[in-house]
């Protein structure tokens, strides 16, 4: 894990391993995105769904407050 400091105009440098390893170069394009507390930047990618597949953690789990909600409409 790498550290990184936010700049005063609200900027963060990417380490120089992880430009390399992920070809990431001046006027690259990258998606940011969150779940739970934790930000993602990721390189665009063709096949996202593939590639994304086990990135997020296990917890908080979705599909286990799905099914518990679920659970309920059919409880009396």
């Amino acid at each position: 894990m790498e550290t990184v400091k936010v700049l005063q105009k609200d900027q963060i440098v990417i380490p120089a391993s992880m430009r390399k390893k992920y070809r990431i170069k001046p006027g690259s394009a990258l998606h940011i995105f969150e779940y739970g507390n934790i930000i993602y930047l990721t390189p665009p990618s063709e096949y996202p769904v593939g590639e994304a597949m086990g990135c997020l953690p296990a917890e908080p789990s979705l599909s286990k407050e799905l099914l518990d909600d679920r659970k309920k409409d059919f409880l009396p």
